[in-house]
């Protein structure tokens, strides 16, 4: 009797010790992403809603940081798996100081028709005429978030296109929702500001939209992964990058032709107003979307273009090459897992 309970037992065991084997097996590997509220943060809250990331056996955790370059230090050591960053001399800097992160994919750039990121003067500039063109801003104060941002190169890029240089006007840092005050202000006279800011300064009457399509496909936005995260969870990087691109195609065809009026845009714009605090729906119909390249590849013309500003400014602490940073394989490979990007009909 005592042999047979002791078979029993260990027959229960062994099935029991299984069944928690196939559990564990088919768990879902946790990745953290760090995220910043913004309008672009979209794709990871679509992934996480629509089941992307969960078809990929991953468990997404949403972790805000209220600004891109505080992703960098825990990307790079590992408390965080993937995060989002800029185009700007920092992520360089950050490489060259040993920091192990990557651009892996596109997460807000400005193909035509996407510029979420225009040019704007100051309203009343414009309709006394002391601003009729770019020549016109010379010596005037223009806002920035900051010195070594895309925005600068960009700014640096509209300049030259009319014979200025970026030296030739004056830079006033400051952030972008900030900028509509300094405006009603005059504290600044033009800037380069994203969206919503930049439609609710249109909308406040304090500014113009002087530039759009400036500096056609600029890469602004990147999806950045920790060198650990590449290096030693490569299959869990892969399944992640798949989700996220299936969900920056939902975000495509939402968005197409520049405007959040697309397939399934009243459910994205929903999503983005529950996941940013953005009160106003009738925003969108005067906001340009950030593009998102539907096969999550960077713009590299761009970003060489962009790191010559940073580097002829004196913004770099040692010289740099965009391939330092940059590591295209898995947007390359998600797209042969999901096939062509093929646009939706609405």
């Amino acid at each position: 009797m005592f042999l047979k309970t002791t078979r029993s037992l260990v027959a229960a065991g062994a099935l029991a010790a299984a069944l928690f084997g196939a559990a564990a097996a088919h768990a879902a590997d946790k990745v953290k992403v760090g995220i910043n509220n913004v309008v672009s943060d979209v794709v990871f809250h679509l992934g996480v809603e629509r089941g992307f990331f969960a078809e990929q056996g991953l468990e997404v955790e949403l972790v805000t940081f209220d600004s891109g370059p505080k992703m960098i230090a825990p990307l790079g050591a590992g408390q965080i798996d993937v995060g989002a960053g800029a185009s700007s001399a920092g992520l360089y800097n950050a490489s060259a100081r040993g920091i192990d992160i990557k651009v892996v994919a596109d997460k807000g750039s400005t193909p035509v028709h996407y510029d979420y990121m225009p040019l704007l003067v100051r309203k009343d500039l414009v309709d006394s005429g002391k601003v009729k063109s770019i020549a016109d801003l010379k010596g005037l104060k223009i806002g920035s978030v900051g010195p070594g941002a895309a925005t600068n190169a960009k700014l640096a890029h509209i300049l030259g296109k009319h014979g200025l240089t970026y030296k030739d006007v004056n830079h006033i840092y400051i952030g972008y929702p900030q900028q509509i005050a300094a405006f009603t202000t005059g504290a600044i006279d033009a800037a380069i500001t994203t969206e919503p800011s930049a439609t609710q300064a249109v909308n406040n009457g304090v500014a113009v939209r002087f530039v759009v399509d400036g500096y056609p496909n600029q890469q602004v936005a990147v999806l950045l992964y920790g060198g650990d995260f590449i290096a030693k969870r490569r299959d869990v990087a892969q399944r992640f990058m798949v989700a996220y691109v299936k969900a920056a195609r939902i975000f495509n065809d939402a968005t197409a032709g520049g405007r959040f009026d697309g397939k399934g845009a009243p459910e994205v714009i929903k999503t983005i107003m529950r996941t940013t605090g953005l009160k106003d729906a009738e925003l969108f119909a005067k906001m340009i979307p950030n593009g998102i390249n539907p096969d999550g590849a960077v713009d590299m013309p761009s970003l060489a273009a962009d790191l010559k500003f940073f580097t002829e400014n004196g913004y770099l602490e040692r010289p740099a090459k965009v391939e330092d940073v940059v590591d295209a394989s898995f947007a390359t490979a998600a797209v042969k897992v999901l096939g062509p990007y093929k646009v939706a009909q609405n």
